[in-house]
């Protein structure tokens, strides 16, 4: 298994190698063959937008938060009332294979000068704790993680060790400077450099803030003090000259700057942020297009990290309108770090997600959604969080700290990989749930088992044809791809972006502009996640518009205005005798306005084209869509033109 801290690991066993028939949620690619003996380390790395272990099978990271040694009390809270052992087992049999364990640079130095302290542990509760510093009882809990085959992804939550730490948007504080957050990630790094039970590192949890509200965390490629980027770069690649084989995770940050705009530029309203792109504490990733983190010859141990909550607890304004799983794809996953993954430059691990379940039907609808895309896509995840005492999202347990909350858990259980009816480890030699098992199985076992594992990738989509194009859409058809299995779908890439999904050979992007030339390829898929070569490419260019709102009429009315912005609605009819197809609204944007928002259409410049549900009208049919605009004066936002096609 490994060596560890205090010699070969105690619970090393032979493997059994199990059938395990089924497929499971998460097929995975890239098994070796069963003839080729398992790694005998846990280290992982990166291929593309996967993590892969030695031999370069794919594995899923799932996982949740257990926070406490971050804060004052430097120990797991619960641990006044709850066993350690228990806990820990009751993860690992629940199907949690990585648990993201927020710390302290102030704990972590302490440790470090040897000034570990006793923590205020319930000894009744967990005699095997009696007498341990707080040092210790870490160690002490990675060995159970070791027998329950669980692995642990490190995160640095604030400078010191405070229950709101997480508040303060940088990695230095006080007398914590940000060389001292560098020798704090060398110390541990090197302590447990040997032991693969700490697999991953992030850097440090949820930098933020905005330009008027300093210190703030900002994304480019200068050195200065407050740049996120290069600090995680640096912390990287400090981290990996010590332990080349550990995962090293980098969130994202608050705020990044709008197209012709810089750092310079005012904040001047921090909730709408007419000059930057808003969203959640560490996951606005957008920077990652212009200026990628760069970890030399360790760049595939790298993997981007956003964080993404529910309006329970921030009401963002893209819950403030009709939302579905596709319209947060477009207006909030995507540009801000979903594209990362869809492109195939890094894997995603969704650190912090989750919340209150029965309290707001907006709130259950992002957590299904979100579950949904982590599902669908692979990708990597830690639930927030195990703890009952998270003030805003509540946790995993109840208050007594063992019963689990099963309606919550039963959300999450489709984002736990499973194969064959049982919950996959991250441990080559050791069950998902410890010696005799009967819920987990290692990762040795998923792969050397009795099924066999499809690596086969479908053929390549043929005969890709435009047929049909409008001002504003291209439609697109291909003939069907053939799989040792089945082809479950297809990704439709305009450029090198993906721009859609589609489970038959036809698919149309909307959303273009008139006159324009749009070059798609597509790529099959199956349900082991195999993906086919790009197909060739078809270049199609959409139609003039008509202008002067021939064939469709739009009138703004204004919804709810307040101090610098209002909230607009559209209506578009079809002044024509035929059913449009699309059709296209041209706004004009007075001076320091800015269009925050727009549903129910895709905003691209000062014109909004239909979405993909309304673009269809009969001959005098409405339809509408919302808008938020904000600014100074009295010019705001008109209509100049309709289009239909």
């Amino acid at each position: 298994m490994r060596t560890t801290r205090s010699g070969p690991a105690r619970w090393r066993r032979a493997v059994a190698l199990v059938a395990v028939a089924a497929a499971s949620a998460f097929a995975v690619a890239g098994a070796t063959p069963a003839a080729t003996a398992a790694p005998q380390e846990d280290w992982l790395h990166v291929e593309g937008n996967q993590i892969v272990d030695e031999a370069g099978n794919r594995v899923w990271l799932t996982g949740a938060n257990w926070f406490g040694f971050n804060a004052t009390e430097r120990v797991f809270h619960g641990l006044w009332s709850a066993n350690i052992t228990e806990v820990t087992k009751a993860m690992a049999d629940r199907g949690i294979n990585i648990v993201r364990v927020p710390i302290s640079v102030q704990l972590l130095l302490e440790w470090k000068n040897g000034q570990a302290a006793a923590p205020n542990v319930n000894t009744y509760a967990n005699p095997e704790l009696a007498g341990k510093n707080s040092l210790q009882v870490w160690d002490y809990w990675l060995e159970l993680c070791e027998r329950f085959g669980l692995k642990v992804l490190l995160d640095v939550h604030s400078a010191e060790a405070d229950n709101s730490g997480h508040i303060h948007p940088v990695w230095y504080k006080g007398t914590y400077t940000t060389e001292m957050f560098y020798q704090a990630w060398e110390w541990v790094t090197a302590r447990y450099k040997n032991d693969d039970t700490i697999v991953a590192m992030d850097v440090k949890n949820e930098p933020h803030g905005t330009p008027n509200q300093p210190p703030r965390a900002k994304w480019d490629n200068s050195t200065d003090v407050d740049n996120w980027k290069n600090v995680c770069e640096t912390a990287g690649k400090r981290i990996l000259a010590i332990n080349p084989k550990v995962l090293i995770l980098c969130e994202g940050i608050e705020v990044y700057p709008r197209e012709g705009e810089t750092w310079n530029s005012p904040n001047t309203d921090p909730d709408l942020s007419p000059n930057y792109y808003n969203t959640w504490w560490g996951g606005n990733l957008r920077g990652v297009k212009d200026f990628p983190v760069n970890l030399g010859a360790n760049q595939d141990q790298l993997v981007y990290s956003p964080h993404d909550y529910g309006p329970l607890v921030f009401d963002q304004p893209w819950f403030q309108k009709p939302f579905t799983k596709d319209s947060l794809i477009t207006d909030v996953w995507r540009p801000n770090w979903l594209y990362i993954h869809e492109q195939g430059t890094a894997p995603l691990l969704i650190g912090e997600w989750g919340g209150r379940l029965g309290q707001d039907e907006r709130q259950d609808r992002w957590m299904a959604a979100l579950r949904d895309l982590i599902v669908q896509e692979g990708l990597h995840q830690t639930f927030w969080v195990l703890n009952p005492n998270s003030g805003d999202t509540g946790g995993l347990l109840l208050d007594d700290w063992k019963t689990w909350d099963e309606t919550k858990y039963a959300l999450l259980k489709p984002a736990l990989w499973q194969h064959g009816g049982k919950f996959v480890g991250l441990d080559h030699q050791v069950r998902l749930g410890g010696e005799g098992s009967t819920t987990g199985i290692s990762l040795a076992e998923r792969y050397t088992g009795g099924d066999p594992v499809d690596t086969t990738a479908p053929s390549t989509p043929a005969s890709v044809t435009a047929t049909t194009t409008t001002s504003s859409s291209v439609a697109l058809s291909w003939q069907a791809s053939t799989d040792n299995v089945g082809v479950v779908g297809y990704d439709v890439y305009r450029g090198t972006a993906k721009v859609g999904t589609a489970s038959g050979t036809t698919y149309t992007d909307t959303g273009l502009s008139p006159s324009t030339a749009y070059t798609y390829t597509v790529r099959a898929r199956d349900a082991a996640g195999n993906q086919s070569a790009a197909s060739a490419a078809v270049t199609a260019t959409t139609q003039p518009g008509t202008g002067g709102g021939s064939g469709c009429t739009a009138t703004l009315r204004t919804a709810n205005s307040w101090q610098g912005g209002f909230q607009g609605e559209v209506s578009v009819t079809n002044t024509g005798t035929a059913a449009t197809r699309a059709w296209s609204v041209k706004l004009a944007v007075g001076s320091g306005w800015t269009i925050n928002s727009v549903w129910n259409g895709t905003l691209t410049g000062t014109t909004v084209t239909n979405a993909a549900h309304n673009g269809a009208l009969a001959p005098a049919a409405s339809t509408s869509f919302g808008l938020v605009a904000n600014g100074q004066g009295s010019a705001g936002v008109t209509v100049v033109s309709c289009t239909a096609s």
